[in-house]
């Protein structure tokens, strides 16, 4: 509903106004004067001038580490109630936690409902993945009060684009805070520090973490209850750094996990991504399956069956075979048994300059590839743009649906809504991260999970998940996929969740899975997004409406933390 119109505070620093400043003391009047009418909160635009670099050696001067922010007013209408809200948008500045001296200026945008308590109302954090990837993704396409508006699974085409109110937004339940990490959107680090340093899968943890403690008592919000929403790097990004802020006394009331990948020494496992082939089939009727299935979901279970049974053994014998195997995942995958063998049946392959194999394949006779962030949607590939790398830019035949929408509405938004401006050039993709960075990782148990004696990226963060459910056992895990992402196929992610070293059984029944006809950005598909929104919804009751259990995290957060001091 909306709030009360209240008297703005001024600015910090700035001088009071006569209405704002205490009244002096009179003598009573004869005439009762009339209550003067309250004033309207008033925006309050910001211009930011300093330069933030997104180089590995990049930095901004300890002189320019202030946390000024753009601040608006707005309503949105959710489930038929209208509710005003804030949004905040600028900079925190970190610390060291040794040093207590500042480390980074980390950029944020906050919508806030107004009027709420402390106590009763939720925190969300949200960030994107990569590693290198700015929040703008999250932000414009799923849960913040305001969306944009794409023709997906088809290519939107160029301006004008629209933004809209979002129904699905979570703003009902949640203020939502997305961050950008060191090196993305304006955020950077504080020299004598410099980009690199916070580029890696322990110093990223310690950094968002060191944001979220600094979100907590610049708004006073130590006492609400705290969520994470990560996407794809981002799930394993929030696994390390929920461990992180348990050992800080920070415990959460719920994660959700989008698009996760837990484990990198999965990668490219052809039976982990069976499924996801025979969903992308069963889209473009490319299914050998007679009578074609109607239910999505019961076929795809149906494949993973196979997958972790007859394609297993398969896969393990080859280059012997058996033809009753090969001529059923045929019939799964609309590829002919022939090409199937030319790949040693593996449906996952990629070619020398990093094409897959499956995806390039199945419409190739209508020179077509399908998109490996949704498979849904298809890109020429005939011609000149076959020969385009893959890997270069948005050459994807999903993000190229949509990158013109989203780099066009976020500085329209930025700028003109949000009134945030800045002589920068702000980073939504920083490929410098990815390429520096520092996959080392130790685990709750001080084994290395990073990288193995040859270099390889052996990630694995699925055991820092396990370790602080274990030790918050009313903490609350969705795990939120596509049906057509290859990239972090479903059923991988529900291969790595059961191999999880999580044995109690009371414990794992706060993680919970989903899966949506959409892709890799879920929240891209209407039906898709509503639907999520239903499941967070009741995720968010059942970690916030159990007072026992808020009381234990409460009591924990207190008993680490006293621990720490």
């Amino acid at each position: 509903m909306n709030s009360d119109p209240t008297i703005e505070k001024p600015a910090d620093g700035a001088p009071e106004t006569a209405a704002q400043a205490p009244a002096a003391k009179t003598p009573a009047a004869k005439t009762p004067k009339k209550p003067a009418k309250p004033t309207a909160k008033r925006d309050q635009p910001y211009f930011d001038p300093i330069a933030y670099g997104n180089g590995p050696d990049d930095s901004v001067a300890a002189t320019e580490a202030d946390e000024n922010a753009a601040v608006t007013h707005h309503t949105v209408t959710i489930g038929g109630a209208k509710i005003a809200y804030t949004a905040t948008v600028g900079h925190l500045v970190t610390v060291d936690p040794s040093s207590s001296k500042p480390d980074a200026k980390m950029f944020y945008v906050a919508f806030t409902k107004d009027n709420q308590t402390e106590e009763q109302r939720p925190l969300t954090f949200f960030y994107n993945g990569g590693p290198g990837s700015s929040s703008v993704f999250v932000l414009l396409g799923s849960f913040a009060p305001r969306r944009i508006k794409t023709a997906m699974p088809s290519f939107t085409p160029p301006a004008p684009y629209q933004i809209e109110d979002n129904p699905d937004s979570l703003i009902d339940k949640s203020d939502l805070i997305f961050i950008n990490p060191v090196g993305t959107g304006y955020s950077a680090a504080i020299a004598p520090n410099k980009n690199r340093d916070f580029w890696g899968v322990d110093q990223d943890a310690d950094s968002i973490k060191q944001f979220i403690k600094r979100y907590l008592t610049k708004n006073n919000r130590w006492n609400s209850p705290k969520f994470l929403f990560g996407e794809s790097y981002g799930t394993a990004r929030s696994c390390v750094l929920a461990y992180k802020l348990h050992e800080d006394g920070v415990d959460l009331n719920g994660i959700t996990l989008q698009s996760s990948i837990l484990d990198y020494r999965q990668a490219g496992n052809p039976v982990g991504a069976l499924p996801t082939a025979a969903a992308d089939a069963w889209y473009h009727k490319k299914l050998g399956v007679h009578p074609t299935p109607t239910n999505l979901e019961a076929f795809a279970e149906e494949v993973a069956e196979f997958a972790r049974s007859d394609y297993l053994n398969a896969l393990r014998k080859f280059p012997q075979t058996d033809d009753e195997v090969v001529q059923k995942l045929a019939e799964y995958t609309g590829i002919d048994k022939v090409t199937l063998l030319a790949w040693s049946l593996d449906i996952a392959a990629y070619d020398s300059r990093g094409n897959s194999l499956f995806l390039t394949t199945l419409l190739k006779s209508k020179g077509q590839s399908l998109g490996s962030y949704d498979g849904r949607v298809t890109g020429v590939s005939s011609g000149i743009a076959g020969k385009i790398d893959p890997n270069s830019g948005g050459n994807d035949p999903t993000m190229t649906a949509v990158s013109g929408v989203y780099t066009s509405m976020w500085n329209s938004y930025l700028n003109e809504q949000l009134k945030f401006t800045s002589t920068s050039s702000f980073t939504d993709l920083n490929d410098q991260a990815f390429l520096n960075w520092d996959f080392k990782h130790t685990d709750p148990t001080g084994e290395e999970k990073g990288v193995d004696s040859k270099g390889n990226i052996i990630l694995y963060t699925a055991g820092d998940l396990a370790a602080v459910m274990a030790l918050n056992v009313d903490l609350k895990v969705l795990s939120a996929n596509g049906m057509y992402d290859f990239v972090t196929p479903f059923y991988q992610t529900v291969i790595d969740l059961q191999q999880m070293p999580l044995i109690d059984k009371t414990v794992r029944q706060n993680l919970s899975a989903t899966f949506y006809p959409s892709g890799h950005m879920v929240y891209l598909d209407g039906g898709s997004r509503t639907q999520l929104k239903k499941d967070l919804a009741t995720m968010y009751d059942a970690a916030t409406s159990n007072h026992v259990a808020m009381s234990r995290i409460i009591t924990l957060q207190r008993t680490t933390a006293s621990k720490i001091a």
